[in-house]
């Protein structure tokens, strides 16, 4: 993975395991130890899925560029069914809140998209590949 994507992955990330940590530490308050276990419960899943996300579209967009908007799309319904299973095994558990988590889930994801965004945008990636400056010199007149 190149140092930019690095970069970006991890100006996302750490913005989102802090705002986990915040809400585990809430949650703990509110809802005692099962809040805090959902709150990192949540994050944990948040960085995971939105990390391999990330990658898997980093690497589509350098090897297959022309199927770049089609695996974002399908990969970010491959990450709502997998949460949808996950939400599915432990509907009934009594391991962690689910209030916690669901709250947790959804601020962990809105702070990692508005955190990769304001990466992204402050990134210096080239769009443009740069001449490499080996033009060959002209020796005839050109009409």
């Amino acid at each position: 993975m190149p140092s930019n994507d690095v970069r970006t992955l991890l100006q996302a990330a750490v913005p989102t395991a802090a705002a986990g940590a915040v809400a585990a530490v809430v949650s703990g308050v509110v809802a005692g130890g099962k809040g805090a276990l959902g709150a990192a419960v949540a994050t944990v899943l948040v960085i995971l899925f939105m990390g391999l996300g990330f990658y898997v579209l980093q690497r589509t967009a350098k090897s297959l560029p022309h199927l770049f908007q089609m695996m974002g799309l399908m990969l970010y319904a491959a990450q709502i069914l997998l949460l949808f299973i996950f939400l599915s095994a432990f509907k009934d558990t009594t391991l962690f809140n689910p209030r916690a988590f669901a709250i947790t889930l959804l601020a962990g994801t809105l702070v990692w998209i508005a955190a990769q965004t304001r990466a992204h945008m402050k990134a210096k990636i080239l769009y443009v590949e740069p001449d490499s400056g080996d033009k060959p010199e002209k020796t005839g007149h050109s009409s």
